[in-house]
């Protein structure tokens, strides 16, 4: 007989000896506790950290049901196209970063830009951009990748059959789910953000009916996932899924048409695997950005602030954390990440990427020592060194096996571009954004993007997105992501920093306060409520221009010898696990 116990530990308890239990049958003889968002520490543990209840008790599920840590990825996914509108789907893309005891392997399901897209097309006649031309309406949209990256996959790593991965979110969408109320607060505030701007798309006629604390049915999107389940690839890129979208499309001059469909591939590509300290650092390469900034920010923090080696051979952090010192090295290092990010990256099948030279020590070193400690770097001068929206989410999975999924999947800005493929009942992605719409012009995010990252016929757009893991001799040691546009990288790279540099526990290193710095807002540092007041007065009398502003959610694993903890950020509506197997 096994026992399933279940407790809810507030953030201010950090042990277990305030668990309440409760007993319920599970299969396997596995014994799981289980919290809202601080997950208690169990030896030889399994782990989900998922952005909402229902993503992460499938996973749950799947785990206890003996499946990988992939099979729980993909369940995962499909609940939150039914779950999280805003940001899970099927009508978007993303990545995911999986690890085994054996290898590394990183699936691209990034949207494409369709066939008959071009350069100029969000251009008026006078070569300026129309900004909210790729924000919102159908023309906002690439060709979704996330279908095909589940199929990939769990072609390539799945243990339970697909069907069984797909029919929880069926469930969800057939028979509805509780709206929790961020959920319809949000809904309602984009309703009438429409209204207010006279965007005139279709989202209310689906979403006005989801309201807090009541179920909410979603039949079209049932049926389509129903295909899903039954014919996989074929069951969105072909037959009447696929229809359904070519003909919405074309009834609304958008661009996506069945040829499209039939030629999205989701790839695999090598992680960007690099060392950093006595760690493996995994991330998620180009056409994300992540990777290589967060190698970049990591080593150059670690060549100019390396850690105090004690008489007893242990180290210490050399700045304290969230001092004026430490926000203003990060904000300084960040400026010559986004300078590299706007010039050299973009999708690798179209432009050469620098991959090596960016991220080699030599030019680290080089690129570390223009960094000023006193003052503050001119934004203009900030020249490359060689001749995303903030309603993405994430999930981190660890399982019984030692596998690792970090993956953060995204239809760009919350809600995507506000459009619902009409029978077919899933809202489409507004990716369109993340290319370079003009060269030197910045997106949504304040990213300014060149040529690298043009609009072309098939290409993927530039992302934030940064899955990541960390390895110590071949160990999970962090699975960490987060939500945010570019704010994604900071985000992840402080996570780690949380975790390596100043040792805090998992819910600490979700929760403490966060800062954000890039190219342009000039000198602008965006920080979450709480920094010390220390620290934003100085910063202010350097010269920055302080934003506070809540953006990310991290949804972070951390391993520490048999220690496991799983945390999802308190401010959101997130839900963290930890299973033990006996």
């Amino acid at each position: 007989m096994t026992q399933y116990i279940t407790s809810i530990v507030s953030f201010l308890l950090l042990v277990s000896a305030s668990l309440a239990p409760q007993a319920a049958t599970l299969a396997n003889n596995n014994v799981a506790l289980v919290t809202t968002k601080q997950a208690p520490i169990i030896p030889k543990a399994m782990a989900v950290a998922a952005p909402d209840s229902y993503s992460s008790d499938v996973a749950m599920d799947i785990l206890q049901r003996g499946g990988n840590a992939i099979d729980a990825a993909v369940a995962a996914q499909f609940v939150l196209a039914v779950t999280l509108p805003e940001a899970g789907n099927i009508g978007g893309g993303g990545f995911m970063l999986i690890h085994t005891p054996t290898s590394n392997d990183f699936i691209d399901y990034r949207e494409t830009a369709p066939l008959s897209a071009s350069r100029d097309m969000y251009l008026d006649a006078q070569g300026n951009a129309i900004t909210r031309k790729s924000l919102y309406g159908v023309l906002a949209s690439g060709t979704p990748g996330t279908v095909a990256g589940m199929v990939k996959a769990h072609a390539l790593y799945g243990s339970l059959p697909w069907k069984d991965l797909v029919q929880p979110a069926v469930d969800l969408a057939q028979n509805g789910f509780i709206v929790h109320p961020k959920l319809g607060r949000s809904i309602n505030e984009y309703i009438e953000m429409l209204a207010t701007q006279k965007i005139n798309v279709n989202f209310a006629q689906y979403f006005s009916a989801a309201k807090t604390g009541e179920r909410f049915v979603q039949p079209e999107l049932a049926q389509t996932l129903i295909r899903i389940r039954d014919k996989g690839m074929a069951g969105f890129y072909a037959g009447k899924t696929a229809d359904i979208i070519h003909d919405f499309m074309a009834s609304n001059n958008g661009l996506i048409t069945k040829q499209d469909l039939a030629q999205y591939r989701a790839k695999q590509r090598q992680p960007i695997a690099t060392q950093w300290r006595e760690f493996e650092l995994l991330s998620a390469p180009p056409p994300s950005s992540g990777g290589i900034a967060i190698t970049q920010w990591l080593a150059m923090f670690e060549r100019l602030n390396p850690r105090i080696i004690n008489a007893d051979g242990t180290t210490s952090p050399r700045l304290p954390h969230n001092s004026p010192e430490y926000v203003h090295l990060l904000a300084e290092i960040g400026k010559r990440v986004f300078a590299d990010r706007a010039e050299y990256l973009g999708d690798p099948d179209y432009v050469t990427i620098p991959q090596h030279a960016l991220t080699n020590a030599e030019y680290i070193t080089e690129r570390a020592s223009g960094v000023k400690r006193s003052g503050i770097s001119i934004t203009k001068n900030i020249k490359p060194g060689l001749p995303e929206s903030e309603q993405t989410t994430h999930f981190s999975i660890l399982d019984k096996y030692g596998n690792a999924v970090s993956n953060t999947t995204t239809i760009n800005l919350g809600f995507g571009n506000g459009v619902v493929v009409e029978g077919a009942g899933f809202l489409l992605n507004n990716e369109m954004d993340d290319f370079s719409v003009k060269a030197g012009v910045p997106n949504f995010f304040g990213a300014v993007g060149g040529t690298a990252n043009e609009i072309q016929p098939n290409k993927r757009m530039l992302s934030s997105m940064s899955p990541t893991i960390v390895l110590q001799d071949n160990k999970v040691k962090v699975i960490t992501g987060s939500p945010g546009g570019t704010t994604i990288i900071s985000s992840v790279y402080q996570s780690i920093l949380h975790i390596l540099e100043f040792g805090m526990r998992a819910q600490e290193a979700v929760d403490t306060p966060r800062f954000h710095h890039q190219l342009l807002p000039v000198n602008q540092i965006r920080h979450h409520v709480g920094l010390p007041d220390k620290t934003t007065n100085a910063l202010t009398e350097m010269g920055y221009t302080l934003k506070e502003s809540r953006y990310g959610d991290l949804h972070l694993i951390s391993v520490n010898g048999d220690r496991v903890e799983a945390a999802s950020e308190s401010h959101g509506r997130g839900k963290a696990q930890v299973f033990m197997t006996r």
